[in-house]
């Protein structure tokens, strides 16, 4: 926190609109203030290196490298880096694995604006939130009798597996999160193998059944 006693926050999603609508509700909430802004996870981590934000409101839609790679980017250059999830996406493998990454929060944007300022102080604080509906899937899904098969994939092979379905070439992806596309291809052979598929039509059906992406996604509409 600054001298004047507000918490920094370096806000990242790719929709400029929705940046400006999340910037102004937290301008008006006492203690918080935007002081930059990213549309992508090269230059989330730029400006997280410029500015060092005390909080980091990170989105996991982003063009090229993910949220995930955003936060453990950010997280490998400080590890005290205090990051919350702000997404789409209400599967609990994302929570779980954003807060493998190294993320401190998750909250949905289905949730209310109370939830994601609550949940802002709290990281801050150094202390884990998640949103009322993230907790309950996590809860539900610790009940089930069988562990999520996503939940056995490293981060790396969670963002590995959403390039591959999004159909980018191994080539691609190697450059986009910085591996060398050996490491691709092993990590390719790896996620099959853990999530029990033979083929990546296979992979592609069951990335979309577990909500990975949906056919929105794939038809390339934004969020």
């Amino acid at each position: 926190m600054n001298i004047a006693g507000r918490i920094r926050i370096l806000l990242v999603d790719d929709h400029a609109i929705v940046r400006e609508g999340y910037r102004s509700l937290l301008q008006k909430q006492p203690g918080l203030e935007v002081i930059a802004e990213a549309a992508d996870s090269t230059q989330a981590y730029a400006l997280f290196k410029e500015h060092a934000p005390d909080v980091v409101i990170m989105d996991l839609s982003l063009p090229g490298a993910s949220g995930l790679s955003a936060i453990a980017r950010i997280k490998q250059r400080r590890s005290d880096a205090k990051i919350l999830v702000f997404s789409m996406h209400q599967h609990p493998s994302f929570a779980l694995q954003a807060t493998r990454a190294g993320a401190l929060g998750y909250v949905t944007k289905s949730s209310a604006p109370e939830a994601l300022i609550r949940a802002i102080y709290d990281v801050y604080q150094g202390r884990h939130s998640l949103s009322a509906d993230i907790a309950q899937a996590l809860a539900l899904e610790k009940l089930g009798c069988d562990r999520n098969a996503l939940d056995t994939l490293t981060v790396r092979e969670f963002e590995i597996l959403r390039l591959l379905v999004e159909a980018k070439p191994t080539e691609l992806i190697a450059q986009t999160l910085n591996i060398s596309i050996k490491t691709v291809l092993n990590c390719h052979y790896l996620i099959k193998r853990k999530l029990g598929v033979n083929s990546d039509i296979e992979l592609t059906r069951l990335a979309i059944k577990l909500n990975v992406l949906d056919l929105l996604e794939l038809s390339g509409t934004p969020e």
